[in-house]
């Protein structure tokens, strides 16, 4: 470990990038761009987040709005925050929502991938989704930038809490884990309480994303405290930390706003493969945020910590046993 800490340490010393505003920003000098680290790898993520309201066009449209102003900024990759079309509805124990659902492919799904087409770029859509089956499920189309959607996650970990009762909803995924060779990377896509999941985030890794994407609907319930938990700051310190255990770059997108007893925190950030937050949103506006970052870390990143390459399958047998 000692070999492995210096060596990250020295590749961390050099002066190879600056984090702006606008996210890392590459030297042009030769000397200074560390040994194995690749050019050309850049990707620009953009990242929806928005307040909500009871009117679902007018949800809708508002996040037109805010993938053309992204796409504006250069953004390639855009997501948008979970159920990002309807209320959070979850936070009720008991409610009629299938109101809220549709099919995939369906009339929002295939606005969206219309809109992809015309700008060039991918969209990840979360909504609430009636299958053919009957059932209903928290998922996400992922739409390539010639307009085709590449497929559907099923949000696999469903939780069940005071005011995120979305077991009563959501079915839980039953189409596994899925990475997607986009146009401009290969990405993976987990819904909101996976992200409180290593072993979602390592499998996604394994089957080769670049980027992980959590669309998120998360914030503080009225009432409660500091006294009662740091929740946004273990939120975000989870997701980092999957970053670096899988030399990945990390992108959360979370709503803002009041919705009945919830207050979500906004905050969508995006880390790099070394868990830097690259940069973050506000916690009470709405926002199209945008952030330049280069692939090429992933690999410099896992070279240096060799966590896939020194792991021990035959040693996990427990962790495929219930708890």
């Amino acid at each position: 470990m000692t070999v492995v800490r210096d060596r990250v340490k020295k590749l961390l010393s050099r002066p190879r990038f600056t984090v702006t505003n606008h996210g890392i920003i590459f030297m042009n000098e030769k000397k200074h761009v560390p040994e194995g680290f690749n050019r050309g790898t850049e990707v620009s993520i953009g990242l929806i987040q928005t307040a909500v309201t009871k009117d679902i066009q007018e949800n809708i449209q508002k996040t037109v709005s805010f993938v053309r102003k992204a796409a504006a900024q250069g953004a390639q990759i855009i997501c948008l925050q979970e159920l990002f079309s309807t209320v959070y509805f979850p936070q009720h124990e008991r409610l009629d929502a299938s109101g809220f659902a549709e099919p995939i492919p369906g009339d929002m799904v295939s606005l969206f991938a219309r809109l992809a087409k015309e700008l060039g770029i991918v969209i990840i859509v979360p909504l609430f989704e009636k299958a053919q089956n009957g059932n209903y499920y928290n998922s996400a189309a992922t739409i390539d930038a010639d307009g085709n959607i590449l497929g559907v996650y099923r949000k696999i970990h469903i939780p069940f809490d005071k005011l995120f009762y979305e077991k009563n909803y959501f079915k839980d995924g039953d189409l596994g884990y899925h990475v997607y060779k986009t146009r401009f990377a290969s990405i993976g896509v987990l819904i909101c309480y996976d992200q409180w999941i290593p072993e979602a985030a390592r499998i996604n890794t394994l089957m080769g994303a670049d980027i992980l994407f959590y669309p998120t609907a998360i914030g503080w319930i009225k009432g409660h405290t500091s006294k009662d938990g740091d929740w946004h700051n273990a939120w975000e310190t989870v997701q980092r930390g999957h970053a670096i255990a899988n030399g990945v770059h990390v992108a959360a997108i979370n709503r803002v706003g009041e919705e009945d007893q919830l207050q979500f925190w906004g905050g969508s950030f995006v880390a790099d493969a070394f868990g830097k937050v690259l940069k973050k949103a506000s916690h009470t506006e709405e926002e199209a945020l945008v952030v330049q970052v280069d692939l090429g870390m992933n690999k410099m990143i896992r070279d240096g910590w060799g966590f896939l390459n020194n792991r021990r399958p035959d040693t996990y047998q427990r962790i495929c046993k219930p708890s």
